[in-house]
């Protein structure tokens, strides 16, 4: 897939951050039609309204609240009447809640939440889609947003980590699943960046040769990956590095590296994005 250029596309989380620059690209590429869903309504009104002026495509808004899988599900049927079947599905949508220890949290709905966006919510969404895609034959993108926290443990994020590692093990399989079926026109891309500086992880610090990411450089590597259909990308090459050697060291060396670099205690000063 060497554009969007005509097809329809789908982008989660989409008002702001990531899912904002992925449908700019998505509208500058001249798709038919780009559906943005968030949960916040302004933010998403502007959007819309920001990206209907860049391109001649069709822009389609929806306020949804991932979390909820009934929501998807009626939201799902209403771009199918409206739209059609979606060509490229941007799982965008993610949220990090807390920066204690695990037995501090105080509201276990916290926990439920980010489950439900980050582990659950790509699932769903995937599952209103994904069957038409695989029955055309044509070629079809799914680029699934995880993290590079679904690579390596790390303190003060554990809810997080647990959710992306769900997500993680959920795409990679889901492409295993495309391949071993015969349905390689359909390919599932997994994006696993470091913290980027959307906001989203304000507070967060960056490690040994790993600084927070500029979104537009993470969005556009993302972007592109997902169009020529790679399976796995991990940014920057210090996220492959440790991933690498966390199955090849011993535990507790591992861990003693990790530490070393500042791994684990990138979240020691985590504040996140101020409404």
């Amino acid at each position: 897939m060497d554009s969007v250029a005509g097809k329809k596309v789908l982008i989660t989380g989409a008002a702001m951050g990531l899912g904002k620059s992925f449908a700019e690209r998505a509208v500058r590429e001249n798709a038919a039609d780009v559906v943005l869903w968030d949960v916040n309504e302004t933010a998403l009104k502007e959007t819309a309204d920001e990206l209907a002026e860049l391109g001649p495509g069709a822009v389609h808004h929806r306020v949804v609240d991932v979390s909820d899988r009934e929501a998807i599900a009626e939201a799902g049927e209403a771009v199918r009447d409206e739209v059609g079947d979606i060509d490229v599905l941007i799982n965008n949508a993610g949220i990090v809640r807390g920066n204690g220890y695990f037995w501090e949290t105080s509201n276990r709905a916290d926990i439920e939440q980010t489950v439900a966006i980050n582990s659950l919510a790509p699932m769903y969404i995937t599952l209103e889609f994904l069957p038409a895609m695989v029955a055309r034959r044509a070629p079809a993108r799914v680029l699934n947003i995880a993290s590079s926290a679904a690579l390596v443990a790390n303190p003060r994020m554990s809810v997080y980590a647990g959710s992306k590692w769900a997500a993680l093990g959920w795409s990679d399989s889901v492409r295993l699943e495309l391949e071993q079926s015969g349905n390689e026109h359909v390919k599932v891309t997994t994006f696993c960046p470091t913290y980027i500086d959307t906001g989203m992880f304000t507070g967060a610090k960056g490690f040994l040769f790993t600084p927070i990411i500029e979104q537009e450089h993470a969005v556009r590597t993302a972007w592109t990956q997902m169009k020529e259909g790679a399976a796995l990308v991990v940014m920057p090459w210090t996220s492959r590095f440790n991933r690498a050697i966390s199955g090849l060291l011993p535990l507790k060396v591992r861990d003693r590296y990790l530490d070393f670099v500042g791994v684990y205690h990138s979240m020691a000063e985590f504040t996140g994005r101020k409404s």
